[in-house]
Protein backbone atom coordinates (compact mmCIF):
# COMPACT_ATOMS: atom_id res chain seq x y z
CA UNK A 1 0.00 0.00 0.00
CA UNK A 2 1.43 3.46 -0.87
CA UNK A 3 -0.15 6.64 1.19
CA UNK A 4 -0.10 9.76 0.77
CA UNK A 5 1.24 12.38 2.92
CA UNK A 6 -0.48 12.99 6.07
CA UNK A 7 -2.49 15.94 5.32
CA UNK A 8 -5.58 16.77 7.77
CA UNK A 9 -5.73 13.10 9.46
CA UNK A 10 -7.91 12.95 12.38
CA UNK A 11 -7.14 9.13 12.71
CA UNK A 12 -6.32 6.77 15.82
CA UNK A 13 -4.62 5.29 13.58
CA UNK A 14 -3.71 5.35 9.37
CA UNK A 15 -1.69 2.37 9.72
CA UNK A 16 -4.95 0.37 10.49
CA UNK A 17 -6.64 1.52 6.59
CA UNK A 18 -4.65 -2.01 5.29
CA UNK A 19 -5.93 -4.98 4.86
CA UNK A 20 -7.97 -6.14 7.43
CA UNK A 21 -6.96 -3.34 10.05
CA UNK A 22 -4.68 -3.85 12.64
CA UNK A 23 -4.15 -7.11 14.52
CA UNK A 24 -4.83 -6.74 18.35
CA UNK A 25 -2.77 -9.60 18.70
CA UNK A 26 -3.65 -13.40 21.28
CA UNK A 27 -1.85 -12.35 24.28
CA UNK A 28 -2.84 -11.76 27.39
CA UNK A 29 -2.11 -8.95 29.81
CA UNK A 30 0.65 -11.39 31.40
CA UNK A 31 1.78 -11.81 27.97
CA UNK A 32 1.80 -8.20 27.57
CA UNK A 33 4.15 -7.69 29.86
CA UNK A 34 6.87 -9.61 28.63
CA UNK A 35 6.00 -9.07 24.62
CA UNK A 36 7.03 -12.82 24.44
CA UNK A 37 5.01 -16.11 25.47
CA UNK A 38 4.90 -19.11 22.56
CA UNK A 39 6.73 -21.31 24.63
CA UNK A 40 6.40 -20.01 28.32
CA UNK A 41 4.44 -22.78 30.20
CA UNK A 42 2.26 -21.18 33.39
CA UNK A 43 0.47 -22.81 35.88
CA UNK A 44 -1.51 -20.00 37.46
CA UNK A 45 -2.14 -17.78 34.17
CA UNK A 46 -3.78 -18.89 30.63
CA UNK A 47 -1.18 -18.88 27.92
CA UNK A 48 -3.06 -17.61 24.83
CA UNK A 49 -0.46 -17.32 22.65
CA UNK A 50 -0.50 -21.10 22.10
CA UNK A 51 -2.40 -23.44 22.29
CA UNK A 52 -0.78 -26.55 23.25
CA UNK A 53 0.51 -24.77 26.87
CA UNK A 54 -3.07 -24.97 27.89
CA UNK A 55 -1.90 -28.31 29.92
CA UNK A 56 0.18 -26.40 31.79
CA UNK A 57 -3.11 -24.90 34.31
CA UNK A 58 -3.73 -26.54 37.24
CA UNK A 59 -6.65 -24.94 37.91
CA UNK A 60 -10.16 -23.18 36.26
CA UNK A 61 -9.01 -19.92 35.22
CA UNK A 62 -11.10 -16.61 34.38
CA UNK A 63 -9.36 -13.87 32.74
CA UNK A 64 -10.42 -10.77 32.05
CA UNK A 65 -8.88 -7.46 29.97
CA UNK A 66 -9.07 -3.88 28.69
CA UNK A 67 -6.74 -1.95 26.77
CA UNK A 68 -6.50 2.07 27.27
CA UNK A 69 -4.17 3.36 24.38
CA UNK A 70 -2.85 7.02 23.26
CA UNK A 71 -1.26 7.80 20.26
CA UNK A 72 0.33 10.57 18.51
CA UNK A 73 0.57 11.21 14.83
CA UNK A 74 3.02 13.09 13.13
CA UNK A 75 4.14 14.16 9.38
CA UNK A 76 6.70 16.81 8.62
CA UNK A 77 4.61 19.69 9.44
CA UNK A 78 2.02 19.06 12.28
CA UNK A 79 0.74 16.54 14.83
CA UNK A 80 -2.57 14.80 16.25
CA UNK A 81 -3.40 13.12 19.55
CA UNK A 82 -6.28 10.58 20.45
CA UNK A 83 -6.96 8.36 23.12
CA UNK A 84 -9.30 5.30 22.96
CA UNK A 85 -9.82 2.05 24.79
CA UNK A 86 -11.57 -1.33 24.52
CA UNK A 87 -12.02 -4.48 26.36
CA UNK A 88 -9.20 -6.80 25.61
CA UNK A 89 -10.47 -10.37 26.41
CA UNK A 90 -12.56 -12.77 28.21
CA UNK A 91 -11.05 -16.34 28.17
CA UNK A 92 -11.88 -19.33 30.77
CA UNK A 93 -9.71 -22.17 30.62
CA UNK A 94 -9.91 -25.28 32.70
CA UNK A 95 -7.91 -28.95 33.14
CA UNK A 96 -10.40 -31.67 31.91
CA UNK A 97 -8.20 -34.87 32.15
CA UNK A 98 -5.22 -35.09 35.41
CA UNK A 99 -1.48 -36.47 33.84
CA UNK A 100 1.06 -38.10 35.97
CA UNK A 101 3.51 -36.03 33.76
CA UNK A 102 2.08 -32.72 33.61
CA UNK A 103 -0.40 -30.63 35.34
CA UNK A 104 -2.96 -31.64 32.84
CA UNK A 105 -4.06 -34.39 30.42
CA UNK A 106 -6.49 -32.29 28.80
CA UNK A 107 -7.08 -28.83 28.77
CA UNK A 108 -9.54 -26.65 27.49
CA UNK A 109 -9.94 -22.69 26.70
CA UNK A 110 -12.82 -20.61 25.72
CA UNK A 111 -12.95 -16.83 24.88
CA UNK A 112 -13.86 -14.01 22.83
CA UNK A 113 -11.44 -11.07 21.54
CA UNK A 114 -11.02 -8.85 19.22
CA UNK A 115 -9.06 -10.12 16.13
CA UNK A 116 -8.55 -6.85 14.27
CA UNK A 117 -9.80 -2.61 14.26
CA UNK A 118 -10.39 -0.69 11.58
CA UNK A 119 -10.24 2.73 12.64
CA UNK A 120 -9.11 5.68 10.62
CA UNK A 121 -9.77 9.01 8.49
CA UNK A 122 -7.82 10.45 5.72
CA UNK A 123 -8.74 13.88 4.61
CA UNK A 124 -7.41 14.91 0.87
CA UNK A 125 -7.82 17.11 -2.37
CA UNK A 126 -8.04 14.87 -5.66
CA UNK A 127 -8.44 16.68 -9.29
CA UNK A 128 -10.81 16.10 -11.53
CA UNK A 129 -10.45 14.32 -14.86
CA UNK A 130 -11.14 17.08 -17.67
CA UNK A 131 -11.41 20.27 -15.28
CA UNK A 132 -9.43 22.56 -13.72
CA UNK A 133 -11.35 22.09 -10.77
CA UNK A 134 -10.93 19.78 -7.51
CA UNK A 135 -12.48 17.83 -4.86
CA UNK A 136 -11.99 17.58 -1.34
CA UNK A 137 -12.13 13.64 -0.07
CA UNK A 138 -12.72 12.48 3.28
CA UNK A 139 -12.26 8.35 3.95
CA UNK A 140 -13.86 7.35 7.26
CA UNK A 141 -12.97 3.58 8.08
CA UNK A 142 -14.71 1.71 10.98
CA UNK A 143 -15.52 -1.73 12.39
CA UNK A 144 -12.92 -4.58 12.50
CA UNK A 145 -13.48 -8.19 12.99
CA UNK A 146 -14.17 -10.02 16.49
CA UNK A 147 -13.41 -13.77 17.41
CA UNK A 148 -14.75 -15.99 19.67
CA UNK A 149 -12.49 -19.21 20.10
CA UNK A 150 -12.16 -22.53 21.58
CA UNK A 151 -9.09 -24.00 22.06
CA UNK A 152 -7.53 -27.69 23.27
CA UNK A 153 -4.60 -29.12 24.24
CA UNK A 154 -3.10 -32.92 25.24
CA UNK A 155 -0.60 -33.97 26.32
CA UNK A 156 0.98 -36.66 25.07
CA UNK A 157 4.40 -37.55 26.57
CA UNK A 158 5.70 -35.96 29.51
CA UNK A 159 7.81 -33.47 27.70
CA UNK A 160 5.18 -33.12 24.15
CA UNK A 161 2.05 -31.57 23.71
CA UNK A 162 0.04 -30.51 21.17
CA UNK A 163 -3.04 -27.79 21.16
CA UNK A 164 -5.32 -26.62 18.60
CA UNK A 165 -7.38 -23.31 18.51
CA UNK A 166 -10.71 -22.82 16.39
CA UNK A 167 -12.02 -19.39 15.76
CA UNK A 168 -14.85 -18.21 14.51
CA UNK A 169 -14.56 -14.63 12.82
CA UNK A 170 -17.07 -12.26 12.71
CA UNK A 171 -18.29 -8.25 12.35
CA UNK A 172 -18.21 -5.95 10.13
CA UNK A 173 -15.88 -3.32 8.24
CA UNK A 174 -17.09 -0.14 6.89
CA UNK A 175 -15.50 1.93 4.52
CA UNK A 176 -17.64 6.01 4.05
CA UNK A 177 -15.83 8.01 1.16
CA UNK A 178 -17.44 11.88 1.25
CA UNK A 179 -16.57 13.95 -2.12
CA UNK A 180 -17.23 18.03 -2.14
CA UNK A 181 -16.29 20.43 -4.68
CA UNK A 182 -13.45 22.53 -3.19
CA UNK A 183 -14.61 25.25 -5.50
CA UNK A 184 -18.32 25.86 -7.42
CA UNK A 185 -21.05 28.42 -8.33
CA UNK A 186 -23.64 26.27 -7.68
CA UNK A 187 -26.78 27.21 -5.30
CA UNK A 188 -26.98 24.18 -3.88
CA UNK A 189 -23.98 21.67 -3.99
CA UNK A 190 -25.09 18.14 -3.58
CA UNK A 191 -21.89 15.95 -1.56
CA UNK A 192 -22.28 12.20 -2.85
CA UNK A 193 -21.04 9.90 -0.39
CA UNK A 194 -20.08 5.90 -1.23
CA UNK A 195 -20.83 3.76 1.67
CA UNK A 196 -19.26 0.48 1.65
CA UNK A 197 -19.48 -2.83 4.51
CA UNK A 198 -17.87 -5.99 4.32
CA UNK A 199 -19.12 -8.67 6.73
CA UNK A 200 -17.32 -11.64 8.28
CA UNK A 201 -18.16 -14.95 9.02
CA UNK A 202 -15.89 -17.82 8.80
CA UNK A 203 -13.60 -19.98 10.81
CA UNK A 204 -9.84 -19.90 11.26
CA UNK A 205 -7.90 -22.47 12.90
CA UNK A 206 -4.34 -22.52 15.03
CA UNK A 207 -2.63 -25.25 15.71
CA UNK A 208 0.21 -25.37 18.48
CA UNK A 209 3.28 -27.25 19.18
CA UNK A 210 4.89 -27.29 22.91
CA UNK A 211 8.30 -29.13 24.08
CA UNK A 212 10.12 -28.69 27.71
CA UNK A 213 12.62 -30.47 28.76
CA UNK A 214 14.03 -30.92 32.56
CA UNK A 215 17.57 -29.52 32.54
CA UNK A 216 20.34 -32.35 33.44
CA UNK A 217 22.55 -32.48 36.61
CA UNK A 218 20.89 -30.34 39.78
CA UNK A 219 17.48 -30.76 37.26
CA UNK A 220 16.57 -26.72 39.02
CA UNK A 221 15.95 -25.98 35.15
CA UNK A 222 13.76 -26.01 32.03
CA UNK A 223 13.71 -25.36 28.72
CA UNK A 224 11.11 -24.78 27.11
CA UNK A 225 9.62 -24.93 22.78
CA UNK A 226 6.44 -23.60 21.03
CA UNK A 227 5.68 -23.97 17.77
CA UNK A 228 2.69 -22.28 16.28
CA UNK A 229 0.95 -22.67 12.91
CA UNK A 230 -2.08 -20.34 11.45
CA UNK A 231 -3.06 -21.79 8.15
CA UNK A 232 -3.94 -19.91 5.16
CA UNK A 233 -7.57 -19.60 4.94
CA UNK A 234 -9.88 -17.94 2.38
CA UNK A 235 -12.60 -16.50 4.85
CA UNK A 236 -15.85 -15.99 3.70
CA UNK A 237 -16.81 -12.55 3.14
CA UNK A 238 -20.49 -10.63 2.07
CA UNK A 239 -19.74 -7.06 0.30
CA UNK A 240 -22.57 -4.48 0.65
CA UNK A 241 -22.13 -0.72 -1.28
CA UNK A 242 -24.83 2.13 -1.24
CA UNK A 243 -24.59 5.39 -3.09
CA UNK A 244 -25.95 8.63 -1.43
CA UNK A 245 -26.48 12.37 -1.82
CA UNK A 246 -26.67 15.09 0.71
CA UNK A 247 -27.12 18.82 0.89
CA UNK A 248 -25.48 20.35 4.31
CA UNK A 249 -25.22 17.74 5.71
CA UNK A 250 -28.80 16.10 5.10
CA UNK A 251 -29.44 12.79 2.82
CA UNK A 252 -31.76 13.93 -0.13
CA UNK A 253 -31.71 10.37 -1.55
CA UNK A 254 -29.74 6.65 -1.47
CA UNK A 255 -29.13 4.00 -4.10
CA UNK A 256 -28.30 0.34 -3.10
CA UNK A 257 -25.62 -0.50 -5.87
CA UNK A 258 -24.64 -4.12 -4.47
CA UNK A 259 -27.04 -5.80 -1.82
CA UNK A 260 -25.30 -8.54 -1.07
CA UNK A 261 -21.93 -10.04 -3.26
CA UNK A 262 -20.62 -13.21 -1.70
CA UNK A 263 -16.64 -13.28 -2.29
CA UNK A 264 -14.10 -13.80 0.00
CA UNK A 265 -10.52 -12.47 2.19
CA UNK A 266 -7.54 -14.71 1.91
CA UNK A 267 -5.60 -14.59 5.40
CA UNK A 268 -2.22 -15.19 5.06
CA UNK A 269 -0.20 -18.18 7.12
CA UNK A 270 1.32 -17.37 10.24
CA UNK A 271 4.59 -19.17 11.68
CA UNK A 272 5.72 -18.83 15.00
CA UNK A 273 8.41 -20.12 17.31
CA UNK A 274 9.62 -19.44 20.83
CA UNK A 275 12.55 -20.53 23.60
CA UNK A 276 12.28 -19.67 26.91
CA UNK A 277 14.31 -20.82 29.83
CA UNK A 278 12.48 -21.13 33.16
CA UNK A 279 13.45 -22.56 36.98
CA UNK A 280 10.94 -24.51 38.81
CA UNK A 281 9.97 -22.39 42.02
CA UNK A 282 8.39 -19.83 38.99
CA UNK A 283 11.09 -16.97 40.38
CA UNK A 284 12.38 -16.35 36.52
CA UNK A 285 12.01 -16.93 33.23
CA UNK A 286 14.05 -15.90 30.09
CA UNK A 287 12.60 -16.43 26.91
CA UNK A 288 12.34 -15.01 22.63
CA UNK A 289 9.56 -15.08 19.89
CA UNK A 290 10.04 -14.97 16.46
CA UNK A 291 7.34 -14.82 13.63
CA UNK A 292 6.63 -14.81 10.16
CA UNK A 293 3.84 -14.15 8.35
CA UNK A 294 3.33 -14.62 4.52
CA UNK A 295 1.47 -11.68 3.38
CA UNK A 296 2.50 -12.28 -0.10
CA UNK A 297 -0.49 -14.58 -0.64
CA UNK A 298 -2.72 -12.26 1.14
CA UNK A 299 -5.92 -10.70 -0.56
CA UNK A 300 -8.28 -8.71 -0.30
CA UNK A 301 -12.36 -8.90 -1.23
CA UNK A 302 -12.65 -8.81 -4.55
CA UNK A 303 -8.82 -10.34 -4.86
CA UNK A 304 -6.94 -7.15 -4.35
CA UNK A 305 -3.81 -7.71 -3.14
CA UNK A 306 -2.19 -4.61 -1.91
CA UNK A 307 0.72 -6.43 0.14
CA UNK A 308 4.06 -5.50 -1.12
CA UNK A 309 6.47 -8.11 1.10
CA UNK A 310 6.23 -10.63 4.37
CA UNK A 311 5.54 -9.36 7.40
CA UNK A 312 8.23 -10.53 10.78
CA UNK A 313 7.92 -10.04 14.54
CA UNK A 314 10.96 -10.96 17.06
CA UNK A 315 10.72 -9.79 20.62
CA UNK A 316 12.71 -10.28 24.26
CA UNK A 317 11.14 -11.23 27.37
CA UNK A 318 11.70 -12.12 31.02
CA UNK A 319 10.04 -12.18 34.42
CA UNK A 320 11.17 -12.29 38.02
CA UNK A 321 8.97 -13.02 41.24
CA UNK A 322 11.87 -12.59 44.31
CA UNK A 323 10.24 -14.79 46.06
CA UNK A 324 6.60 -16.59 45.42
CA UNK A 325 6.34 -18.31 48.77
CA UNK A 326 7.18 -15.18 50.58
CA UNK A 327 5.05 -14.49 53.89
CA UNK A 328 6.57 -11.65 55.49
CA UNK A 329 7.08 -9.53 52.25
CA UNK A 330 3.87 -8.67 49.98
CA UNK A 331 6.63 -6.69 47.09
CA UNK A 332 8.42 -9.98 47.12
CA UNK A 333 5.22 -12.28 45.76
CA UNK A 334 5.04 -9.88 42.96
CA UNK A 335 5.67 -10.61 39.48
CA UNK A 336 7.63 -7.96 37.75
CA UNK A 337 7.96 -7.99 34.08
CA UNK A 338 9.79 -6.50 30.34
CA UNK A 339 10.89 -7.14 27.00
CA UNK A 340 11.42 -5.22 23.72
CA UNK A 341 10.07 -6.24 20.47
CA UNK A 342 10.94 -5.08 16.84
CA UNK A 343 8.09 -5.78 13.79
CA UNK A 344 8.25 -5.09 10.00
CA UNK A 345 4.66 -4.55 8.59
CA UNK A 346 3.79 -6.07 4.89
CA UNK A 347 3.20 -2.72 3.45
CA UNK A 348 5.10 0.26 2.05
CA UNK A 349 4.43 3.61 2.87
CA UNK A 350 6.29 6.58 0.99
CA UNK A 351 8.29 3.45 -1.09
CA UNK A 352 9.94 2.29 2.01
CA UNK A 353 8.90 -0.76 4.54
CA UNK A 354 7.26 0.55 8.01
CA UNK A 355 8.96 -0.68 11.25
CA UNK A 356 7.86 -0.51 15.11
CA UNK A 357 10.13 -0.92 18.20
CA UNK A 358 8.22 -1.01 21.38
CA UNK A 359 9.34 -1.65 25.29
CA UNK A 360 7.43 -3.63 27.62
CA UNK A 361 6.70 -3.70 30.79
CA UNK A 362 4.37 -4.74 33.58
CA UNK A 363 3.56 -6.28 36.73
CA UNK A 364 0.88 -8.69 38.58
CA UNK A 365 -0.26 -8.72 42.20
CA UNK A 366 -0.99 -11.38 43.94
CA UNK A 367 -4.53 -11.56 45.79
CA UNK A 368 -6.59 -14.52 47.21
CA UNK A 369 -3.81 -15.86 49.25
CA UNK A 370 -1.28 -15.48 45.52
CA UNK A 371 -3.74 -18.04 43.85
CA UNK A 372 -5.50 -15.15 41.40
CA UNK A 373 -3.88 -11.51 40.41
CA UNK A 374 -4.38 -8.53 39.20
CA UNK A 375 -2.53 -8.10 36.16
CA UNK A 376 -0.47 -4.98 34.85
CA UNK A 377 1.10 -4.05 31.67
CA UNK A 378 2.38 -1.16 29.12
CA UNK A 379 3.98 -0.63 26.04
CA UNK A 380 5.32 2.07 24.73
CA UNK A 381 6.88 2.43 21.57
CA UNK A 382 7.01 4.02 17.93
CA UNK A 383 5.99 2.75 14.23
CA UNK A 384 7.47 4.16 10.97
CA UNK A 385 9.62 7.14 10.41
CA UNK A 386 8.93 10.91 9.14
CA UNK A 387 12.34 10.25 7.22
CA UNK A 388 11.67 7.11 5.52
CA UNK A 389 7.99 7.24 5.65
CA UNK A 390 7.17 11.08 6.40
CA UNK A 391 4.68 9.47 8.89
CA UNK A 392 5.38 8.44 12.12
CA UNK A 393 3.22 7.40 14.97
CA UNK A 394 4.13 7.13 18.99
CA UNK A 395 2.23 5.08 20.91
CA UNK A 396 1.47 4.28 24.81
CA UNK A 397 -0.45 1.31 25.49
CA UNK A 398 -1.83 0.33 28.96
CA UNK A 399 -3.47 -3.37 29.78
CA UNK A 400 -5.23 -4.30 32.97
CA UNK A 401 -6.30 -7.60 33.52
CA UNK A 402 -7.95 -9.96 36.46
CA UNK A 403 -7.26 -13.49 36.76
CA UNK A 404 -9.43 -15.49 39.10
CA UNK A 405 -8.19 -19.25 39.64
CA UNK A 406 -10.33 -22.14 41.66
CA UNK A 407 -10.78 -25.48 41.60
CA UNK A 408 -13.71 -27.09 39.89
CA UNK A 409 -14.58 -30.65 39.34
CA UNK A 410 -12.94 -32.06 41.85
CA UNK A 411 -14.45 -35.35 43.28
CA UNK A 412 -15.31 -35.19 46.45
CA UNK A 413 -13.46 -38.22 48.99
CA UNK A 414 -15.99 -37.68 52.21
CA UNK A 415 -19.90 -37.25 52.44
Amino acid sequence: MTCFAAAGQTAKTPFSAFGIGEYYGTGLAHNQGMGVGLSNPQSYYTNNMNPALLVFNKVTSFSAGILGERRTLRDSARSEKNISGNINYLVLAMPIKYSKWVPTRWSMALGLQPYSEVNYRFSYTSPIINSTNTVDVEEVGSGGINQAFWSNAVSLTEDLSVGVKAAYLFSAITIQTVNQLANTTQTVVYNPLVYQRINVRDFNFTLGLSYHRDSVGRRNHRINAGLIYDFTRDINAIYYQRLERSVAGTTVDSTVLVTSESGSIRLPQTIGAGFSVSNFNNRWTIGVDAIFQDYRKFSGFGGDTPATQNAWRFALGAEFTPDPTSLSTYLKRITYRTGVSLNEYPYLINGAPVRDFGINFGFSLPVNRGFSSLDFAAKVGQRGSIGKNRIEESYFKLYFGMTFNDQWFIKRRFD
